[in-house]
């Protein structure tokens, strides 16, 4: 799964093309890719007001399924930079749009 999650990330035609259009790719427009780890992303608040992370995956597996990720981007992408795995971070960003794609690999 993380491999075609990479593929995907590496082909989304998301980037602007000349006509404004979003029809480029990360690889198209040479940009770099960030990855952090966020297992906050899998919380759960269905069941009342405290989040449940019950559906992260346990650290040991986070970390090899990260760091796998992170080798194929490198051997695929020339700019991957990372945080680090399960390091409390400030991560400053500047989004460019309005646009937020949500991507859950089958």
């Amino acid at each position: 799964m993380a491999d075609r999650l990479l593929a995907k990330i590496l082909k989304l035609r998301i980037f602007s093309d000349a006509a404004g259009k979003m029809n480029l790719s990360l690889q198209d427009v040479g940009g770099g890719l960030l990855v952090v780890s966020q297992f906050t992303l899998a919380a759960d608040v269905s069941g009342g007001n405290r989040p449940s992370f019950g559906g992260a995956a346990a650290p040991d597996e986070g970390r090899r399924l990260y760091d796998y990720f992170v080798a194929q981007a490198r051997g695929l992408h020339p700019v991957v930079e990372t945080g680090r795995f399960a390091a409390d971070m400030q991560v400053t960003l500047v989004n460019d749009g309005p646009v937020t794609i949500p991507l859950q690999m089958a």
